[in-house]
């Protein structure tokens, strides 16, 4: 009885391991190969985006714990038919990559690290003398189960993939906003390879998540 009792438990206690594993990956891009970009169709208007208003919000984890922060755009457009976006892209400011869940010396330690401007691990993360931008350029907007789906190209250094994940569009007079659910992509599929066990062996507890979670928040006017 006791026996079976167990076996029965374990069963269970697996069954609902490989739930939460899947659940814990539903808000995970789909990355594929580059794909061309979207052209705008008929008449469209066009918004520049409010770079001061704008912001992507990223989240990075190992062992010891989690680090968030933010990364500013520099530039962008979007093309859009009443608030169906066409097409569009925007710049990413690498340089202005800013962790906010540190202060002081710790701060600034992880950001240098993470821009690479660190003499000697230049190319551990971001490498921003290098790589100062990313870019994503839009290649399409599907509905899934009523749910707008935004894919685009999105390069970092000089790797593309294209990548699809939820968003809510919204657009109010002269205003178009653009928010992302917050979403997960695999930082290796761009060569950030720093503590990634997938990429290295034998880093025990030393390693780096190869997620990135993703949150982008994109206000545009009319031009």
């Amino acid at each position: 009885m006791k026996t079976n009792f167990l076996n029965t438990f374990l069963f269970a206690f697996l069954a609902l391991s490989i739930v939460g594993c899947k659940n814990e990956k539903n808000n995970e891009a789909e990355v594929s190969e580059a794909k061309e970009a979207a052209v705008a169709q008929g008449e469209v208007v066009e918004y520049k985006v409010d770079t001061s208003a704008t912001v992507i919000e990223w989240s990075g984890s190992k062992p010891t714990g989690t680090h968030t922060g933010t990364i500013k755009v520099s530039e962008g457009t979007f093309s859009a038919n009443d608030s169906i976006v066409e097409s569009g892209s925007f710049t990413i400011d690498m340089v202005t990559i800013d962790v906010t869940d540190l202060e002081g010396e710790d701060k600034e330690n992880l950001e240098a690290h993470l821009k690479g401007t660190v003499e000697g691990k230049e190319g551990d993360f971001f490498n921003i003398l290098k790589y100062p931008e990313a870019q994503f350029e839009v290649t399409g907007i599907t509905e899934r189960d009523g749910q707008k789906m935004m894919e685009g190209n999105l390069t970092i250094k000089e790797e593309t993939k294209n990548v699809s994940f939820p968003v809510n569009i919204n657009r109010s007079g002269d205003e178009i906003e653009i928010s992302s659910e917050t979403f997960t992509i695999d930082r290796t599929d761009w060569n950030v390879n720093y503590g990634s066990k997938s990429v290295f062996d034998n880093l025990g507890d030393n390693f780096v998540s190869d997620d990135i979670e993703l949150k982008i928040d994109l206000k545009a006017t009319k031009a």
